[in-house]
C-alpha cells in the first residue's frame, strides 16, 4: 500500500478535505464531547477542540505513538486544554462510558483489524443521545487515498454499522474524494 500520510496543517489536504466544514456539517458544537478514532496528527481533532471550547473535551487516540506526539505538542502549543490524546489501540479503547456527543472515524475505518468491535466500541462511548460519524473515501478511482480494494463502500459501511445497533440518519457527499455517514442509537 502507497498510503501518504498527510499532516495536520497540510493546505493540499485542506483543497480537497475542509475540516472545519465537515465539523460544523456534524454538528459539533462548544461544550460538546468528542471522540475522534484513528486521529492521526489532529487533522480533525485540532479544530474539534477549539471548536467545542474549554467547556468542552475532545479525546483523541491512534495507534501511531508518532503521530500522538505529534498531535499533543500541537495542542501544547496552542493551549488546548481541552484536548487528550493517547497511542492506542482502537479496538481496545473505550475513553469513557456515555459521554460522547460524536464518535468520529475520519477516513480511517478500512485501517482497524476489526472495525465491527471498533463501532460495538463506539457505541459504549455514545450518550443516548450521541451521533457516531463516518467519513470514508469513496469507492471511485482516485490519485489519493488507499487502494480502491480496501476501501469500504457506502453499503459495507452502513451494513457495519448498523450491525452494531445503530440508526442510519443520513448519507451525504463530502467534497470530491469522501462520503460522510451519521448514525444515532
Amino acid at each position: 500500500m502507497n498510503k501518504r500520510r498527510f499532516r495536520a496543517d497540510d493546505p493540499e489536504r485542506k483543497a480537497w478535505q475542509d475540516a472545519e466544514k465537515i465539523l460544523s456539517s456534524i454538528g459539533l458544537e462548544q461544550g460538546m464531547v468528542f471522540v475522534d478514532v484513528g486521529c492521526g496528527e489532529g487533522y480533525f481533532a485540532l479544530p474539534a477542540s477549539r471548536r467545542v471550547g474549554p467547556g468542552g473535551e475532545v479525546y483523541a487516540v491512534d495507534i501511531n505513538a508518532e503521530a500522538v506526539a505529534h498531535l499533543q505538542e500541537q495542542a501544547k502549543n496552542e493551549g488546548l486544554r481541552n484536548l487528550s490524546a493517547e497511542a492506542r489501540e482502537a479496538e481496545a479503547t473505550v475513553v469513557c462510558e456515555g459521554c460522547a456527543d460524536i464518535v468520529f472515524f475520519g477516513i480511517d475505518l478500512h485501517d482497524f483489524a476489526d472495525p465491527k468491535k471498533v463501532i460495538q466500541n463506539a457505541k459504549k462511548m455514545l450518550k443516548p443521545s450521541g451521533r457516531l460519524v463516518d467519513l470514508d473515501w469513496k469507492d471511485i478511482s482516485m490519485d489519493v487515498g488507499p487502494p480502491a480494494e480496501i476501501r469500504f463502500p457506502v453499503a459495507k459501511a452502513k451494513n457495519l454499522i448498523e450491525s452494531a445497533g445503530f440508526r442510519i440518519l443520513s448519507v451525504q457527499d463530502a467534497g470530491p474524494y469522501h462520503y460522510l455517514i451519521i448514525a444515532g442509537n
